[in-house]
């Protein structure tokens, strides 16, 4: 059925590519690393063989000089597979940092970075989010303090920082001088690269319902030194360049929400045709038919707006699609809740079977409407951005 959709069409060798080296890894597979909460080490080192982890990466310092579409199509594809969001997380993980550091970095950065991350000799996570800001970015208490020219010490600690655990280096924002009441609060903010391995850094597993083969973390800092050297872009801008990578973040994770959302609607019309309940197909039922056909017009649509942005993000730019990607992950994320929600509902009971995945897929999904911001942020986006209405927070 999934031939069906569109957009499909697009990035045809790319996806059957992607399809390919994910048939190696059955559902059984993603089960187990689930299960276990067990880094998938051999598909991350398999797709980085296969030379994905570069598709991103400038031709220049390494990689395939690709588009976001291309790795939306990518990315789409390892959810389908059955992968979900633990084998897309995998993957993505240290592709967040890229956008900005190929816009913002300096040439020895990009040298040095660029390369081993479309290797996948080096992973790097993504420190923003803290306990007590949460989506209010700007309200961030990690404090980078100057104690000679050049030199700064970092205290403070991150929440929910993915892969924390496998990574090597980690992109964090901090506040680097603080605002009046009067200023703007988006500035004094500053993005340092720096290593995760240290002495200085204390990082500790947070216990998950879900998606836990990639572990989150909360991430501590107490003293911990870096330079002038390891500023990602200007001093004191760094929420401003932060947008190019969240941009890419909300596009690419609705791919992700588009494949599993694909994959839960396959699941739940191949169940549809073969159970049998009072000498007839379920599937026969509008009941059933009905939800699972709107399903699909909606996961259309969300594709459609997804690779629409993503054409627009290659023309204008990463900090010029925030509707756009804004629409795509609310679109796509909310879609993909549903269908695996009527995939519960078409299964009954043994949806609460593990062997049926579906439970993995149902969890996995709702994830994506309040990570990496939740979809109530984006609607106040969108009231406020593309309808004039006056900011509600």
């Amino acid at each position: 059925m999934s031939a069906r959709f569109p957009h499909l069409q697009g990035n045809s060798d790319l996806r059957d590519a992607v399809r390919a080296l994910c048939s190696k890894f059955p559902l059984e597979y993603w089960e187990q690393h689930d299960g276990e909460h067990e880094f998938p080490e051999a598909f991350f080192q398999a797709f980085a063989d296969a030379g994905f982890m570069g598709v991103l990466v400038p031709e220049e310092y390494g990689g395939d000089g690709g588009q976001i579409a291309d790795m939306c199509a990518i990315l789409e594809e390892i959810a389908y597979s059955g992968a979900a969001m633990n084998g897309c997380s995998t993957v993505h993980i240290p592709m967040l940092s890229i956008a900005a550091i190929s816009a913002f970095g300096t040439e020895q950065q990009k040298q040095s970075i660029l390369p081993a991350l479309a290797k996948g000799d080096l992973y790097v996570t993504f420190g923003v989010t803290e306990p007590d800001a949460g989506t209010q970015t700007t309200k961030i208490r990690t404090f980078a303090k100057e104690t000679a020219p050049g030199e700064f010490l970092i205290n403070g600690g991150k929440v929910w920082n993915s892969g924390a655990l496998r990574g090597d280096k980690i992109m964090v924002l901090t506040r680097t001088s603080t605002p009046g009441p009067e200023e703007n609060q988006a500035l004094g903010l500053t993005l340092f690269l720096t290593d995760l391995k240290a002495d200085s850094v204390t990082i500790r597993p947070i216990n998950k319902i879900a998606r836990n083969a990639v572990a989150s973390a909360e991430v501590f800092f107490e003293d911990h030194p870096v330079s002038e050297a390891d500023i990602v872009g200007e001093k004191g801008r760094g929420f401003y360049h932060l947008l190019h990578s969240l941009n890419s973040e909300r596009l690419m994770l609705a791919s992700e929400s588009l494949g599993m959302g694909r994959w839960a609607l396959d699941a739940a019309s191949a169940y549809a045709k073969e159970r049998v309940v009072f000498d007839r197909q379920i599937g026969k039922n509008q009941a059933v038919a009905h939800p699972l056909a709107d399903s699909f017009l909606k996961l259309v649509a969300a594709a459609n707006v997804l690779y629409d942005g993503a054409a627009q993000y290659a023309a204008r730019g990463a900090g010029e699609v925030g509707t756009y990607a804004n629409a795509a992950k609310y679109l796509a994320s909310e879609a993909a809740f549903e269908c695996a929600d009527r995939a519960m509902q078409t299964f009954g009971g043994y949806s609460f079977a593990r062997e049926y995945h579906i439970g993995r897929f149902f969890l996995e999904s709702r994830l994506m409407r309040i990570a990496p911001v939740n979809n109530q942020m984006v609607l106040n986006y969108i009231a406020e951005r593309e309808l004039g209405l006056p900011r509600s927070y």
